[in-house]
């Protein structure tokens, strides 16, 4: 018994935790300067700017799965195990 007590008050200790993130915006310390602008910009990127992820990094799926039974096409790659 007392193993599943610890092991429910560990996990509402986790849950507590895990829900006290702050979501203020983010701002700099009172010593710190902004970063370089980048090379090819002419405005400082703000925060969320710089937080939003390029799309090389997320591409969109632009492929719909198969929906039936198809023959696949020729993959010039597919080779055999070297032997």
């Amino acid at each position: 018994m007392s193993v599943l007590r610890t092991s429910l008050a560990v996990t509402l200790a986790a849950l507590a935790l895990g829900a006290c993130g702050n979501r203020a915006e983010l701002k700099l310390a009172p010593d710190q300067t902004s970063p370089p602008i980048p090379y090819g910009r002419e405005v400082q990127p703000g925060a969320d700017d710089l937080l939003k992820p390029p799309a090389q990094a997320v591409p969109a799926r632009n492929v719909e799965p198969r929906r039936r039974s198809q023959d696949r096409e020729d993959d010039p790659f597919d080779l055999p195990p070297e032997g």
